[in-house]
């Protein structure tokens, strides 16, 4: 008579995962590494409150318009910042209103983070 055993891990249910899944992380990578820059979050911040051209921005953020391009170019590559010409000028604003609720979700983390700090010290 064979003997058989099952372990645990052969009864659990397996994580489905799929290339949709994948995308996904690795869309979230790059969102999450152009929001690692306090002059982007800045824009973005700016740019939640509303569509600001190229010189707005340069102008509000205290950097050159290099700098500024250079930021756009990344948070374009992400997907979260869009741009459209209107003769001389260059538009920003956010692709999806989402953008401002995850900024603000990040905010409420850290507000939230800051809170337990100061009553872990009390």
């Amino acid at each position: 008579m064979a003997s058989y055993t099952m372990q645990l891990r052969d009864c659990m249910p397996k994580p489905a995962t799929s290339g949709v899944d994948d995308k996904i992380y690795e869309m979230q990578v790059r969102i999450c590494k152009a929001f690692a820059n306090s002059s982007r979050l800045r824009m973005l911040d700016l740019l939640a409150k509303g569509e600001r051209t190229v010189s707005d921005l340069q102008g509000e953020l205290g950097i050159t318009t290099a700098n500024v391009s250079q930021h756009l170019a990344v948070l374009k590559a992400a997907g979260v910042v869009t741009t459209r010409r209107d003769g001389k000028q260059i538009y920003c604003s956010l692709t999806i209103p989402e953008v401002k609720q995850a900024c603000q979700l990040i905010r409420n983390v850290l507000r939230a983070q800051v809170r337990n700090e100061r009553k872990l010290v009390i």
